[in-house]
C-alpha cells in the first residue's frame, strides 16, 4: 500500500514572499502523520517550494501511483486542496483521498461534493493506520467522531458533532523527519552574543512540545480546537527528541511552551545536564515572562536565542477586545526582562482594520522604543471556527478562507484599502530597519546580507501591493 502526503502550495504573493525570505519550516504535521504509518510505504511531497507545483504534483501522482492521498492545510489552502484532489482523481480514479488539518477540522462541510473521499478531524496520526487497514480490507472508512466519508448521506449531520478530544501526547507518534529534504528548511536568525553571525538562514528543525493553550484570545482558534486544554509532553520525551535532531537550530512550534513553568524548567535543566548544545526560538506570553524571569534566565543558558511575544496592541481597550488578559505595563516589563537577560525579542503586533493614520504613527513610534528587536505585524482577522468569526461572518469583504492569512484584511477597513496597506507596508519597512543585526552592526556573511536585502525587498513590496489581490476574481 502506497501513501502520499502532500503539503499544498501557497496562492497569495505575501505568503510566497514570507516563505522565500524569512521562514520556511518543515511540514511537521505531515511528518507526524507519517510516523503513524507502521507497515506501509509513505512519501511526503512538499509543494510549497515548487515554481510549478501543479506540474510537480501531477508527475508525482503518475510516477508514484499512490493508493491513498493525504492533503493537509490551513483555510487559505482550501481551494488548492480541492483542486489537487480533483487532479489526482483525474489521473488515478481509484485513489482514496483524505483531507486533514485545521480547515478540515473546523469546516469539514467545505469538502462535501468534491473529489475528497474522507475528512479527518483532529490529529490524523492516531487514525491513519486504521484508515489504511479499512481501505485494504475494503471496509467503510468511517471512524466515529474522527473520520467522515463525504459520500455518506449522513455526512452533514455527523460533522455537526462537537470537535473530537485531542489524544494524549504520548499516543502521538514521533515525526518521520527522514521523509523530507531537510536542507531546504530554515528560519532567519538575528541573534548572536559575539558580534558575528556565521549564518542568517540556518537549517532549522521544528519541534512540538505541547498542544493547545490555557488562554482564549478572541482571534485564535486553538482554545476551540483543544477544548481549552493544554496538553504537554514529558520533559524526558522532549529532550530525547531534541537529542536525536541533527540540526543545531530548533524552532518550537508550541502556541505557548512555557505555561507550565516547572515542566519548562525541567526541560532546560535536562538539556544542560546532558550537554545538548543547540539554539532555540520559541513563543511565550508576556505575562509568563514577567511571572517567571528566572525560568528564562535558565533557558538563555540552555540556548534560547529568540522569543516571539504577542504584544498585540498599545491600546488597553484593544487588548480587552482581544481577550489577551494582559496589560500594556506587563508587555513593557516583559520587553525589559528579555533585554536584560539577553534573549532577542520578536514582538508581534496586531493592526486593527479600524486603524487611522494616527494609530499607524503610534506603532511607528513603538518600533523606535523597543528597537533593537525583531518586529512583525499582522492584520486582525477572525479565525474560522471562533465566536469572533461567527459574529463577523456577514461583514467579510472577500473570500474569508482564501484570504485568511492574517495579512489580508477580511473585514472592512476604515481607511481606503490602498492607503491602509501603504501604512502597513511602511510599518514592516521601518521594522526591518530596526532589526538587531542592523542596529547592533552585527557582521554576517556577504551572501546572507544580499539574500536578506532581496528577501526583505520582495516582502515589503508584496505588503504594499496587497490591495491588488482583492481585485482578482
Amino acid at each position: 500500500m502506497k501513501v502520499l502526503l502532500v503539503r499544498p502550495y501557497p496562492e497569495l504573493k505575501v505568503a510566497k514572499a514570507l516563505e522565500g525570505g524569512f521562514l520556511h519550516l518543515e511540514p511537521l504535521d505531515l511528518e507526524i502523520v507519517a510516523g503513524g504509518i507502521k507497515d506501509d510505504e509513505v512519501q511526503i511531497l512538499d509543494l510549497s517550494f515548487e515554481k510549478k507545483p501543479v506540474e510537480v504534483f501531477n508527475q508525482k501522482v503518475k510516477s508514484y501511483a499512490p493508493d491513498i492521498l493525504g492533503l493537509g492545510g490551513f483555510s487559505s489552502h482550501n481551494y488548492v486542496v480541492k483542486n489537487l484532489a480533483k487532479l489526482a482523481k483525474g489521473l488515478k480514479p481509484d485513489i482514496f483521498i483524505i483531507a486533514g488539518g485545521i480547515h478540515a477540522t473546523i469546516a469539514p462541510m467545505d469538502y462535501k461534493g468534491t473529489a475528497i473521499d474522507a475528512v479527518v478531524r483532529g490529529e490524523g496520526a492516531t487514525v491513519i493506520d486504521r484508515i489504511i487497514a479499512c481501505y485494504k480490507n475494503k471496509k467503510p472508512v468511517d471512524i466515529p467522531g474522527r473520520v467522515f466519508l463525504t459520500a455518506d448521506p449522513a455526512f452533514e449531520e455527523k460533522v455537526k458533532q462537537p470537535l473530537p478530544e485531542y489524544p494524549e501526547p504520548q499516543k502521538i507518534p514521533l515525526p518521520r523527519r527522514d521523509l523530507v529534504n531537510r536542507e531546504r528548511y530554515f528560519c532567519v536568525w538575528t541573534h548572536t552574543d559575539t558580534g558575528y553571525l556565521p549564518e542568517m538562514f540556518p537549517q532549522t528543525a521544528s519541534l512540538r512540545t505541547s498542544m493547545g493553550c490555557a488562554f482564549n484570545c478572541s482571534f485564535c482558534v486553538v482554545h476551540h480546537l483543544f477544548h481549552g486544554k493544554y496538553l504537554q509532553r514529558t520533559p524526558e520525551d522532549v529532550v530525547a527528541e531534541i537529542a536525536d535532531i541533527e540540526e543545531e537550530y530548533i524552532y518550537f512550534v508550541d502556541d505557548e511552551m512555557f505555561l507550565n513553568a516547572p515542566r519548562a524548567q525541567k526541560i532546560a535543566e535536562l538539556l544542560l545536564e546532558k550537554k545538548i548544545k543547540k539554539r532555540y526560538s520559541s513563543w511565550s506570553r508576556a505575562d509568563t515572562i514577567v511571572k517567571y524571569p528566572e525560568l528564562f534566565k535558565l533557558w538563555k543558558q540552555a540556548g534560547l536565542d529568540i522569543l516571539f511575544v504577542g504584544v498585540e496592541s498599545l491600546d488597553p481597550e484593544r487588548l480587552k477586545e482581544y481577550s489577551k488578559r494582559a496589560s500594556i505595563e506587563t508587555n513593557q516589563e516583559a520587553v525589559k526582562i528579555l533585554k536584560k537577560i539577553g534573549i532577542m525579542l520578536h514582538a508581534a503586533f496586531i493592526v486593527h482594520p479600524d486603524f487611522t493614520p494616527e494609530d499607524f504613527r503610534r506603532l511607528e513610534e513603538e518600533i523606535k522604543r523597543i528597537t533593537p528587536a525583531e518586529i512583525t505585524f499582522t492584520v486582525l482577522s477572525p479565525s474560522p471556527g471562533t465566536q469572533f468569526w461567527q459574529e463577523n461572518k456577514d461583514r467579510f469583504i472577500c473570500d474569508p478562507y482564501r484570504f485568511y492569512d492574517c495579512m489580508h484584511s477580511i473585514l472592512p477597513v476604515k481607511m481606503p484599502l490602498q492607503r491602509f496597506y501603504q501604512h502597513f507596508g511602511r510599518l514592516t519597512q521601518l521594522a526591518l530597519r530596526a532589526n538587531p543585526l542592523r542596529v547592533n552592526k552585527i557582521r554576517v556573511p556577504f551572501k546572507d546580507f544580499i539574500r536578506a536585502i532581496v528577501g526583505g525587498t520582495r516582502y515589503i513590496f508584496a505588503l504594499y501591493t496587497i490591495y491588488k489581490d482583492y481585485r482578482k476574481p
